[in-house]
C-alpha cells in the first residue's frame, strides 16, 4: 500500500469511528425529530433558517409554504444542509385549485406528505354536518393524492375541538374522511381547547402520522410569545404524552412555536428535550 492509499485508509477509518456518535445525535431513526419552518419565518432567508435547523442537530423539516422559493432552489439548499422534507403545509384552496402543481413541486423536493394547516374563519364548518362534509371532501382529496403516490393529513387548532353531542368536530371530520386522511395533532392547541392530549392521541390512534411538539406556558406567562413555550418548558404532561404517541404509531415529532422570541433557542431546546425523552420507536418514514 503506497503512502496515498495509507492516508486515505486512515481518513476513512477516522470518519467511520466518529460517525456513529454524530449519527445517533442528529439522525437516529429512533429519534424522529423535525422542525416546522413556520417557527423560523422571521429568522432571515430560507437558507439562514435551514442553517439554524442544521445547527440544532435536526435533519428534517416540515415546510410552511414555499416562501417564494422554487423547488430547484429549495432542493439545492436542503441538500446543502443534509435536510429532508417530511411534510409540507399547503392551503386547502391550493389543493382545490392546483392539485397537480402542488404534487409536482413536492415530488421535486422529495416529499410525499401534504398537510392542510388551517381554515380561515369564513371557511370553517359551524355544525356537525359541516364537519362531516369537510371530512368527506378531504377523504376524496386524500384518495386522489394516494393515487399519485402522496398522502394527505389535517392539522388542528382549537376550533375543530368544539363539542357536538359528545363528539368533537375533529373526530367527525376523520370519521367521514376514511383511511386516506391522516392527522397531524397539535398538542398545545388540544390542551388550549380544554382537552387532554393523551386522550385525543388515544382516540385517533393509528391515524396520527405526526404531532406538533410545542408547549403552553403557565397561565399569565410568556404573553409576548402568545403564551407558548418550548417543548418541556411548559405545562403539558410530556412523560405521559410521548409514550402514548409512540404506542399509537406517531412517525414524527415536529418542533414548533407560533411566536418565538428566540427561534433558534426554541428549536435547540425542543430538539434536545425530545432527543433525551423520546422512547424507542420504529424508524420514521414519510412513505405510505
Amino acid at each position: 500500500m503506497n503512502i496515498y492509499a495509507r492516508k486515505a485508509a486512515s481518513l476513512a477509518l477516522l470518519l467511520l469511528t466518529s460517525l456513529p456518535a454524530f449519527a445517533h445525535d442528529v439522525d437516529d431513526p429512533q429519534r424522529p425529530i423535525a422542525v416546522q419552518m413556520y417557527t423560523l419565518r422571521n429568522a432571515g432567508s430560507i437558507e439562514q433558517q435551514l442553517k439554524i435547523v442544521h445547527d440544532a442537530g435536526v435533519h428534517a423539516v416540515e415546510m410552511a409554504g414555499t416562501q417564494n422559493v422554487s423547488a430547484l432552489e429549495l432542493k439545492q439548499l436542503l441538500d446543502k444542509y443534509s435536510i429532508k422534507v417530511v411534510s409540507f403545509h399547503v392551503r386547502l384552496t391550493d389543493l382545490r385549485k392546483d392539485l397537480d402543481g402542488v404534487v409536482t413541486y413536492n415530488r421535486s423536493i422529495g416529499n410525499t406528505m401534504l398537510v392542510v394547516p388551517y381554515l380561515f374563519e369564513d371557511s370553517r364548518p359551524t355544525d356537525a354536518a359541516g364537519w362531516t362534509a369537510l371530512g368527506q371532501e378531504l377523504g376524496r382529496l386524500g384518495k386522489q393524492l394516494h393515487d399519485k403516490g402522496m398522502r394527505l393529513a389535517y392539522h388542528n387548532h382549537n376550533f375543530e375541538l368544539v363539542d357536538f353531542n359528545g363528539t368533537t368536530g375533529l373526530e367527525l371530520l376523520f370519521a367521514a374522511a376514511g383511511p386516506d386522511l391522516q392527522s397531524e395533532l397539535d398538542l398545545a392547541w388540544v390542551a388550549r381547547a380544554g382537552l387532554d392530549p393523551v386522550v385525543m392521541l388515544e382516540k385517533l390512534q393509528g391515524h396520527v402520522f405526526a404531532v406538533h411538539a410545542k408547549d403552553n406556558a403557565p397561565k399569565g406567562q410568556a404573553e409576548d410569545e402568545g403564551g407558548f413555550a418550548a417543548v418541556g418548558q411548559g405545562v403539558l404532561d410530556w412523560p405521559s404524552i410521548l409514550p402514548t404517541a409512540a404506542a399509537g404509531g406517531v412517525q414524527w415529532y415536529i418542533v414548533e412555536h407560533d411566536q418565538p422570541r428566540d427561534p433558534a433557542k426554541v428549536i435547540q431546546t425542543g430538539a434536545d428535550y425530545l432527543r433525551e425523552h423520546l422512547p424507542a420507536a420504529q424508524p420514521a418514514s414519510n412513505q405510505r
